[in-house]
């Protein structure tokens, strides 16, 4: 059976943000002003100012009232307009700013240069304009990588069972054993995306309950390995003291060491070793555990970014992964009111350039901390 290449990764939607002309005609004399009310004042007595003024010089100028009086309101309506384009122009940028986006474009922005109320207004609106920029592209980016993710088990379960069908492939234990695998990968791909369903609506609620490490971490490594389909890794766990309890959510913690396990397994070499290690925190109100191993690592600048969704600590994963394993974790983990972090590799000879495959989990002892 030939392997079908996975499906290639969609491009981002590309960013064109739309430089704004500036008007000539946008005066803002009234910017430094910290009210519009103050504002509105201002405009009045300017205008009433200017008014007296002109009808002044026309009278001593010998204009007659007929003449005068329409010259000196007109002249007043311009200088009113000029000073009012000013002070209303943020709302005009926000109201196309609000058409472009009920289009679909996040870029416009609003000049918020005033200080008063509609100077705030405009500046909030540019800030929301910004996160809804942001939470487009992260739809797109989500439909492009789950449609990534999902196509790529089911084009392998398709092409298997094709083979099946056409009698290329014997329907013996090892091709079925490969249409197993691919379903599998589909359904943990399904149930990360129902986490992370979870995870946005807020809806989980923690279980707690006392756990004693080190037949609860035997357990989750047990699973790890029937999960690792055979593949060659020793599993060492190291609990001090070995009757070491914490009290947490065990379904959930599970889920952190088992995707921590997964992820190490995934990237171990041949015969590479993973550590499990956990201890009780030096202020002695949580636990810490440890999973380490052999793989190539996290280089240091992606530390961060790993722990997002769809991200594979910066180089290419041809090994199954869905790139949601370990922002699963750092939501379960944060449930606990807990952290998760890559640190530095003790064993410098292992660690070029930075990279680590330390992570460690620390979570607060809810039973100590009530």
């Amino acid at each position: 059976m030939s392997e079908l290449p996975p499906a290639p990764e969609a491009p981002p939607a590309p960013h064109t943000a739309r430089r704004r002309v500036p008007d000539r005609l946008d005066v803002r004399p009234l910017d430094r002003f910290r009210s519009f009310k103050v504002k509105l004042g201002i405009l009045v007595g300017a205008v009433v100012s200017v008014a007296a003024l002109l009808t002044q010089v026309s009278i001593r100028a010998g204009v007659e009232p007929l003449l005068a009086i329409p010259l000196v309101v007109l002249i007043a309506l311009v200088f009113t307009q000029l000073l009012a384009r000013g002070m209303t122009s943020p709302l005009r940028e926000m109201t196309g700013a609000a058409q472009a986006m009920a289009r679909g474009d996040y870029t416009q922005r609003t000049r918020a240069t005033s200080r008063d109320e509609v100077g705030q207004l405009a500046a909030a609106f540019s800030t929301m304009a910004s996160e809804l920029e942001q939470t487009d592209q992260m739809r797109r980016d989500l439909v492009a990588n789950v449609s990534h993710e999902l196509r790529t088990p089911v084009a392998g379960l398709r092409a298997q069972l094709e083979n099946l069908v056409d009698g290329v492939t014997d329907p013996d234990p090892a091709a079925l054993e490969v249409a197993l695998a691919e379903t599998e990968r589909l359904s943990l791909l399904v149930n990360h995306l129902l986490d992370l369903s979870r995870l946005d609506a807020g809806v989980v609620e923690l279980d707690l309950e006392s756990i004693e490490l080190t037949p609860f971490l035997h357990e989750v490594v047990d699973a790890a390995a029937l999960a690792a389909g055979g593949r060659d890794v020793r599993w060492i766990i190291d609990v001090e003291p070995p009757d070491l309890t914490v009290t947490a959510d065990a379904a959930r913690i599970h889920q952190v060491i088992h995707n921590l396990l997964e992820n190490a397994a995934r990237h171990s070499p041949v015969e590479g070793r993973i550590h499990v290690r956990a201890a009780r925190t030096a202020d002695g109100e949580g636990v810490w555990i440890d999973v380490d191993d052999e793989g190539p690592g996290i280089a240091r600048e992606d530390r961060s970014r790993v722990f997002e969704r769809f991200q594979r600590g910066g180089y290419a994963d041809s090994s199954g992964g869905t790139g949601l394993g370990l922002a699963i974790a750092r939501w379960a983990v944060g449930l606990h009111g807990g952290t998760i972090e890559v640190l530095d590799d003790p064993r410098t000879d292992r660690a070029p350039d930075g990279r680590s495959s330390l992570i460690r989990v620390v979570l607060p002892d809810a039973a100590t901390s009530t």
